[in-house]
């Protein structure tokens, strides 16, 4: 065997100090992490002491008791009190959570009532005003809430919200803003919001829409009056409202032409007679005396009336009349339902509820409530802004796409939010198909509440319906 000469190789002091300071660098992480870990242990268990044998008055923790017992939005709301002093004002309605919808559930069509075959045509549509000389026909029992321009929303997410409501084949509310020629001339169905203030409701306005909608009251806010400051007013905004400079936008408790229901019946005759006989409604917020108004209304000639439950949002009011006033949709509904159809006037005045409704199933439990129709707002925006909120977040809400005057309004594309709507919509519609089919039925008008079943006894008791547990009595024939 013999043994080769061994060369020692070059030494590259190059890479020597590369993979030396590789070393030493993570050498450096590992010893960094190491302190770090301490030093956050440490820290920890430090303020863990604190925490675990301070009294309870000095404890930081009380701040998690006392959070839990009162609230964050309660608390949040108490410092925007203390901070302002005067009435705050909560957009996009009350977070409490009333009775609702979610309390009701569907039967199931299988033997005793035979399914309908998959391939059977669904009827939808619905006709609003049933005997107005020019009633008002949509391809769906969903229509856009009334949100109002400038106060609300902007022009462009206005005229977005008409763009989609026109490609699904329904209707948009003009809300108690004015009318915008863009918006106007995207809708092909619009309802005229006429408004408490003293804007619009000219000849030109009420001879240019398929419906006109007296406001009296909504969900969120009553009754009450409210005002918009002309330092908040831009000139787009004063022109469209036909004010002068300096002058507020004050939508009055009453209808200025009816501070008297004997006035009502009038005011009716009159915008039937304007509009050359297209359905003349009401909006009101459901309260106690709900059936005294739902009289007052039907004796004096409106051919529909929607209903706003508690749950219904706004751009903004007082936290109280979110929190704290009015009936909730599912009794609203049911109540509002029960009186047209007991004192016959069912088949004339035709029934919209409207507030916190967001998907297919909730707009279908309130037809078989006995509306005819449903109003949609906030879920609306949602669906419209779809992929688009990822320009704001997450530094900004997804409303800062559509409020008037908000950071980023600029940056809604009218089309693409007008597709998304159309889509969410006719999505919307064919969801409600399936569940007649489900039902056994073929058309919406046949839907009613003999579908429902409640699954607490308060939803049971309010809405007449049976309980899930309850067996059903039924009497079997044999052949």
């Amino acid at each position: 065997m013999s043994l080769k000469k061994i060369v020692p190789k070059k030494i590259d002091a190059k890479k020597v100090l590369k993979y030396g300071a590789g070393a030493a660098g993570v050498a450096a992480v590992l010893a960094g992490k190491k302190i770090a870990r301490k030093a956050v242990k440490t820290a920890q268990n430090n303020a863990l002491h604190v925490m675990m044998t301070d009294i309870y008055d000095e404890n930081i923790y009380e701040i998690f008791s006392s959070s839990a017992r009162i609230g964050i939005q309660k608390i949040m709301e108490t410092s925007l009190r203390a901070t302002e002093g005067k009435a705050i004002s909560r957009p996009m309605g009350p977070p409490r959570n009333f009775p609702g919808l979610e309390s009701l559930m569907f039967s199931i069509a299988q033997l005793y009532i035979m399914p309908t075959p998959f391939e059977e045509e669904i009827d939808v549509k619905v006709k609003i005003g049933k005997q107005a000389r020019k009633p008002l026909e949509i391809e769906m029992p969903i229509m856009i809430a009334p949100m109002a321009y400038g106060v609300a929303l902007s022009k462009k997410a206005k005229v977005a919200l008409a763009k989609g409501a026109a490609l699904a084949g329904t209707a948009i509310n003009s809300g108690e803003g004015p009318v915008l020629k863009a918006e106007r001339e995207a809708a092909t169905k619009y309802i005229y919001q006429y408004n408490r203030g003293n804007w619009g409701k000219t000849e030109r306005e009420l001879t240019n829409c398929d419906a006109i909608e007296i406001q009296f009251g909504q969900g969120a806010i009553g009754g009450v009056g409210h005002t918009f400051h002309a330092k908040y007013v831009d000139r787009e905004m004063r022109e469209a409202y036909g004010l002068e400079p300096g002058e507020n936008i004050v939508a009055h408790s009453r209808q200025p032409e009816v501070n008297d229901p004997s006035q009502l019946p009038k005011l009716i005759e009159k915008l039937r007679a304007i509009s050359g006989g297209v359905p003349i409604g009401a909006k009101i917020g459901a309260g106690k005396y709900l059936e005294a108004d739902l009289d007052i209304l039907c004796n004096s000639g409106v051919d529909y009336i929607c209903v706003d439950g508690a749950e219904a949002a706004t751009k903004g009011s007082p936290p109280i009349l979110q929190d704290d006033f009015g009936v909730p949709l599912i009794f609203a509904v049911n109540r509002a339902a029960e009186w047209l159809d007991k004192n016959h006037f069912k088949d004339r005045v035709s029934l919209i509820a409207s507030g916190k409704l967001r998907t297919p199933g909730e707009m279908l439990k309130v037809i078989a409530l006995g509306a005819d129709a449903c109003y949609i707002g906030a879920i609306a925006l949602l669906a419209m802004t779809h992929t688009q909120v990822l320009k704001v977040l997450p530094y900004e809400p997804p409303t800062q796409l559509v409020w008037h005057h908000a950071k980023a309004e600029s940056k809604l594309h009218i089309e693409e939010a007008a597709e998304s709507l159309k889509k969410f919509l006719n999505a919307c519609k064919e969801e409600i198909g399936e569940g007649i089919k489900a039902l056994g039925k073929t058309k919406l008008s046949e839907v009613n509440k003999e579908d429902l079943i409640a699954l607490d006894e308060l939803t049971a008791r309010g809405c007449g319906i049976p309980m899930a547990y309850e067996p059903f009595e039924y009497e079997y024939e044999e052949e």
